[in-house]
């Protein structure tokens, strides 16, 4: 928390210098740019703080997982017979944890958020991102306490999916919400605290993973009940925040969209972006069908990007990195406790790397980083698939070298995927959909993160216990796919705002800008023409 602050303090030095800053343009009927001016206010600092806490839920949860699944006392209650599978003198490595049943506790969660995104979508628009945020948090409560206090396997599922409920409204209004109300300069580096919440999650589930390992027999229902405490800091925490002056406006609540809006800019000239937002919600509310309006030709470009680029997250192998990091290193010969150990220090590679990716996204821009990782992720992937596949048979335990290397491997694998394809994957989808499809265009891009993160987490280790090493190099051979993706179908959003990103961003593609050709589009569909140099809303 204290080094989200740091960043922000580093942009409010920025945009302090004088009154005012330059911020949001518009093009007027000349052509003539101007300005809309804007400042980062404390109130966007501590909204974006708060409800990025919706990343601490989702990442509590992804750490504490992986590390319950690999602790006996968890195993030998709920899993037997991988408990006993796990103890056989002669038992195949890479098929100690095979357990359709273990997948599902792991995978189960990301079944009910798809669901529930597609709801969160739908309240989104009609209730507003503030209490679709309070919903996700109320679930995730709830969802802890069935796991804490679960008496059998049924008990289990059921605090899993109520789990997956959470975080499925969560991930699809916390984007949103920082998308919307931060200027559009710091958009990048803002919503990326989202995604190092989830790394703080993920790390501070480790840790306590490590502790609570030696307090038999119930160190796991600490683990699990831990999930309530970021539930709690957001359900109270989106007591004290605004909502969007997007999502105000768009439920016909004009004034106090007004109000907010000076609010969160810190000016009382923002009547230029009001008009901005007035007009594209005046637009949307012309879509009845939001999700339809997506599979139009004009809709395709963002629907595309936002679904692949939240695949290709998963297709990084950061889901089998995760969930199954303890496993892994248990499947090489680490002890239990080893194995958890060696989980928090490849762990806290990825704030470190998130923080790093706050600083530069709004400097360097998104394609360059998702490049550079994408083969950063596939040397250090494939050069695990090799240690493994020529050092860990069947029955052996590798070499503590190897071991170590491994987890030199994983660290360098985390850290190119925490200031790339990990922020980045929840950051593009949420800033390049237009008004009258972004709740709905944005759900779909989410989806898409859960349906194949379900099926990574479904099919890992049963892939690992027939591919065995093979299992690395597919996801290599993905990563080449992506980096090519990213080169030449995915454009720069750097800087732009987030209405205009049509006509900035979209028609001036090289391949992209073919879809709005003799087309009634427009910036985000407020034009009825495509005529560039005469729109008054960029």
């Amino acid at each position: 928390m204290l080094l989200i602050c740091y960043q922000i303090d580093k942009f409010r030095e920025v945009s302090d210098l004088g009154e005012t800053m330059p911020e949001l343009t518009l093009v007027d009927g000349s052509g003539v740019r101007r300005d809309l001016p804007a400042k980062l206010t404390w109130q966007v600092i501590v909204c974006t703080v708060i409800s990025a806490c919706g990343g601490l839920m989702f990442g509590y949860d992804i750490g504490i997982s992986g590390g319950v699944t690999g602790m006996d006392m968890f195993l030998e209650k709920f899993f037997p017979e991988v408990y006993v599978k796990k103890h056989q003198a002669k038992a195949n490595n890479y098929c100690k944890f095979n357990s359709q049943l273990l997948q599902l506790f792991t995978s189960s969660l990301y079944l009910a958020a798809i669901v529930a995104c597609f709801i969160g979508s739908i309240c989104c628009k009609k209730r507003g991102r503030k209490p679709t945020m309070q919903i996700a948090s109320v679930f995730f409560l709830v969802g802890a306490i069935l796991n804490a206090a679960a008496l059998n396997i049924g008990m289990l599922i059921a605090g899993r999916l109520c789990l997956g409920a959470g975080i499925g409204f969560g991930n699809q209004a916390v984007p949103l919400f920082i998308s919307e109300i931060a200027p559009a300069r710091y958009r990048g580096g803002l919503n990326l605290c989202f995604q190092l919440l989830i790394t703080i999650g993920i790390l501070t589930a480790n840790v306590i993973n490590y502790a609570t390992s030696k307090l038999h027999p119930y160190g796991w229902r600490i683990s699990l009940g831990g999930a309530a405490c970021p539930a709690l800091l957001l359900l109270l925490g989106s007591l004290m925040i605004v909502e969007t002056p997007t999502s105000l406006i768009e439920r016909g609540k004009n004034e106090e969209g007004l109000y907010t809006l000076k609010k969160i800019r810190g000016v009382d000239n923002v009547d230029k972006e009001y008009e901005e937002i007035s007009q594209a919600v005046e637009f949307s509310r012309q879509i009845r069908h939001p999700f339809k309006n997506l599979w139009k030709q004009s809709g395709r470009p963002q629907l595309v990007c936002g679904a692949l680029i939240q695949i290709f997250q998963q297709f990084t192998g950061i889901s089998v990195v995760m969930l199954y990091a303890p496993v892994l290193f248990q499947t090489m010969g680490l002890g239990e406790n080893a194995s958890l150990m060696s989980a928090i220090m490849t762990n806290t590679v990825k704030p470190i790397g998130t923080a790093f990716a706050i600083v530069v996204v709004d400097r360097f821009g998104r394609r360059a980083l998702l490049i550079e990782a994408a083969i950063q992720m596939f040397i250090s992937l494939g050069a695990i698939g090799v240690i493994l596949a020529v050092h860990l048979h069947s029955t052996n335990v590798v070499a503590k070298h190897y071991a170590v290397l491994v987890i030199v491997l994983v660290c360098v694998f985390l850290a190119g995927f925490a200031w790339s394809w990990g922020p980045l994957g929840w950051l593009i989808p949420s800033e390049i959909f237009p008004i009258e499809t972004r709740s709905a265009g944005f759900s779909v891009a989410v989806i898409m993160n859960f349906v194949f993160t379900f099926l990574v987490a479904q099919t890992f280790l049963t892939m690992l216990c027939h591919m065995r090493a093979g299992t690395f190099f597919l996801y290599c051979a993905m990563l080449a796919v992506m980096c090519l993706f990213a080169k030449y179908f995915l454009p720069e959003t750097k800087g732009i705002p987030i209405d205009e990103m049509v006509e900035r961003v979209w028609k001036q593609h090289w391949f992209w800008k073919r879809y709005y050709k003799d087309h009634d589009t427009g910036k985000g569909g407020l034009e009825i023409q495509d005529k560039p140099k005469e729109n008054t809303i960029a």
